[in-house]
């Protein structure tokens, strides 16, 4: 059986194209979905997944209406191919329930993986002659300037607390801040943080 999956990212985008080509193609069931691609929760998609059978062909419009990046994508057609279930874009020339479809799939596997390695090399070289020059990666060391007068009115602010009656959401709000940045803003000024 065909099953369509059809995916637009914002909620004023409208999926009938997508639709009327699915059902062209023979889908008996589609899932609509109206969440980005780079998003992971997908509740549409993760009850396709539910629905899907052996033998069964899942069928997109284009390849990255299933999912934004490439690495995502490979996961999840392997994911298909382990459980048996065909993959098929109506606008790439990938269909994996043909021959000439796997040959173009693996070939873009590869090259995907090909690619990883790459940057990985790069990467590596790069880290390898800035330590040879005497320097370290990472971020620096400490608050930068206007991060540390954050943390000074934070500090300010909860010690302050009881006369204030002002509650950590307050300070939050008043500093520009989340919770665990707040908490780490305390830590650093030495405020010690309790009721």
């Amino acid at each position: 059986m065909k099953i369509g999956y059809a995916r637009v990212s914002t909620p004023d985008q409208k999926l009938r194209m997508q639709t009327d080509a699915l059902k062209k193609d023979g889908c008996k069931k589609i899932f609509k979905e109206k969440a980005s691609g780079a998003k992971s929760d997908r509740p549409e998609f993760l009850k396709m997944l539910e629905h899907v059978r052996k033998g069964d062909t899942v069928v997109v419009w284009k390849m990255d209406r299933l999912s934004r990046s490439m690495k995502d994508l490979l996961n999840t057609i392997n994911i298909f191919e382990e459980k048996g279930i065909g993959f098929k874009s109506l606008n790439d020339p990938v269909d994996t329930t043909t021959p000439q479809g796997k040959l173009i799939f693996n070939i873009f596997s590869s090259l995907a993986e090909f690619e990883r390695e790459i940057i990985s090399e790069r990467t590596k070289s790069g880290l390898a002659a800035a330590r040879a020059r005497g320097r370290l990666g990472g971020r620096p060391k400490g608050l930068s300037k206007e991060a540390k007068n954050k943390a000074e009115f934070a500090a300010m602010l909860y010690q302050k607390r009881g006369k204030e009656e002002l509650s950590v959401s307050d300070i939050c709000e008043r500093v520009g801040c989340s919770k665990p940045t707040l908490y780490n803003y305390l830590r650093v000024m030495g405020v010690k943080v309790g009721k």
